[in-house]
């Protein structure tokens, strides 16, 4: 632990400096439809499945706004019923959606097929976001002057990226898009990364040819996971070397490990902060989370000890956190603040979305202040064995 665990009250936080003609944060990607059997039969045998709306940048935007903060999020939809229940459903939780570019209406929506496992069988998803609308959002589609002129976050991810590669494309629709964003954001907007790999989508070569120019250049705040950072750019985490990380070799990663790792990673791409996610899983319903975040200053900050989770669906449990992380830099005062009601918002919000079926972070401040609560006092956190 790094230190004693700040407490907060949540609901009487004052938004009021977040309050402007535009949202304060601004998420962008591809928003899907995820069809899971309600059944609990396999894909292929199911006859009934659940239709829930996703997406990371969609998650994050969702749970910013259900807390408070002025929220808007872009993305392509096709102008038919589907894209109508994405936009439907921000509305309904506060999110701005009038930047939506719009597609035909005969263009597909990005799905994914998302089987729920137990142990042994692990938790299993097939994308369908070839070709699809959400993939070609580009150059000239967003009037990026308007949404972010009263920005302070504009958040994307990983994910976003790697569609271009994922179809086939000759150019990057989305890293265009991006170019024209850099150029139109407040310069005292900060641009936040969530690494978020997937091998589905691009190979790690062709991840690291559009990320990594991005992080160099245009980044401030990255939001990643040792793993990710071992595979990719071969960075190791303080007495553990990247090949160590990579073979699973650390049985727990110490603050001045973690220092050490946060450190050279914001030396390396030239940040202003860098938070780490760290999850175990002992099975597929019993995990723990903790997290941390260190900024180019120097101030660090780490959960107080992992916390427990009986997993009903893990996915949009990491951007559950990044939601939660975001609140706390933009609620929390001072750069030391900020970073540790990052941390703690973020890990509330993280652990509690992954109680919840789907994807979206269906929760208000007072439910993330009952959590911080009960970890503050202890209760209800026995370690799982």
């Amino acid at each position: 632990m790094s230190g004693p665990a700040p407490t907060f009250n949540l609901p009487q936080d004052d938004l009021s400096t977040l309050e402007g003609h535009g949202p304060a944060l601004v998420t962008f990607g591809e928003a899907m439809l995820r069809d899971t059997p309600a059944d609990e039969q396999r894909p292929e045998a199911t006859r009934l499945v659940h239709l829930s709306v996703a997406g990371s940048e969609y998650s994050i935007a969702t749970l910013a706004a259900r807390l408070g903060v002025p929220t808007a999020y872009i993305t392509r939809l096709p102008d038919n019923p589907y894209g109508w229940m994405v936009r439907d459903l921000a509305r309904a939780n506060g999110v701005d959606t009038s930047a939506f570019a719009w597609a035909d209406k005969a263009e597909p929506i990005g799905r994914y097929i998302f089987e729920l496992g137990r142990s042994p069988r692990p938790d299993m998803g097939w994308y369908q976001r070839m070709y699809s609308a959400g993939s070609r959002l580009g150059r000239g589609m967003v009037d990026w002057g308007r949404v972010l002129r009263d920005s302070r976050i504009l958040h994307t991810s990983g994910i976003t990226f790697g569609l271009a590669a994922h179809s086939g494309y000759s150019h990057n629709p989305w890293l265009e898009a991006l170019e024209e964003a850099l150029q139109a954001k407040p310069a005292a907007c900060a641009l936040g990364l969530d690494f978020n790999y997937r091998a589905t989508l691009w190979s790690e070569e062709e991840c690291r040819r559009v990320l990594e120019p991005l992080l160099h250049q245009a980044v401030d705040c990255l939001i990643t996971s040792v793993y990710d950072m071992a595979r990719h750019f071969g960075i190791g985490c303080g007495r553990w070397s990247a090949a160590d990380i990579l073979a699973n070799r650390p049985e727990r990663l110490e603050d001045d490990d973690l220092r050490a790792f946060g450190a050279e990673v914001i030396r390396h791409f030239g940040l202003k902060q860098v938070a780490i996610t760290l999850r175990a899983a002992e099975n597929t319903l019993h995990h723990t989370w903790e997290s941390a975040a260190m900024d180019a200053e120097g101030h660090f900050f780490r959960s107080p000890c992992p916390r427990p989770m009986i997993i009903a669906d893990r996915l949009g449990g990491g951007d559950a956190w990044c939601g939660g992380f975001y609140y706390g830099l933009l609620t929390g005062g001072s750069p030391v603040d900020g970073l540790a009601k990052g941390v703690m918002v973020g890990d509330a919000a993280a652990r509690l979305k992954q109680t919840l079926m789907f994807d979206l972070p269906m929760m208000n401040r007072s439910d993330l202040q009952t959590v911080l609560a009960a970890d503050a006092a202890g209760v209800g956190h026995q370690t799982i064995r």
